[in-house]
């Protein structure tokens, strides 16, 4: 079992910058890959960026690429997602998930490849 909880959501002004955080209890964290997807109102949840469990490799969805970074310390069992040039279209509630893997430099961004999720945190940009 891994707790997943998520933070630093809030209320930001377009092409300002917010960093989510999720910090990881249970399981060992640093033998899981991580990601973060994204639920804007009246959408269906998507993928935004994933780690490997080595921190090696990443990958964005085309929208964010270039302005979100997704990074971890496996010594503080946390990963984030750095967020710059917010559009109002970014406005979603930001869940991250982890999957236990044996493949250190595997990502992975589909959902039913994960097995723990948190609860979201609502980031919302004005425009």
């Amino acid at each position: 079992q891994v707790h997943l909880v998520e933070s630093g959501g809030g209320l930001v002004q377009a092409g300002g910058s917010l960093k989510l955080s999720c910090a990881a209890s249970g399981r060992a964290f640093s033998g899981n890959a991580m990601g973060w997807f994204r639920q804007a109102p009246g959408k269906e949840r998507e993928f935004v960026a994933c780690i490997s469990s080595s921190g090696s490799n990443t990958d964005y969805v085309d929208s964010v690429q270039g302005r979100f970074a997704i990074s971890r310390d496996n010594a503080k069992n946390t990963v984030y997602l750095q967020m710059n040039s917010l559009k109002s279209e970014d406005t979603a509630v930001y869940y991250c998930a982890t999957k236990y893997t044996i493949y250190p430099s595997r990502t992975y961004y589909r959902e039913v490849e994960y097995d723990f999720w948190g609860q979201g945190t609502r980031v919302t940009v004005s425009s």
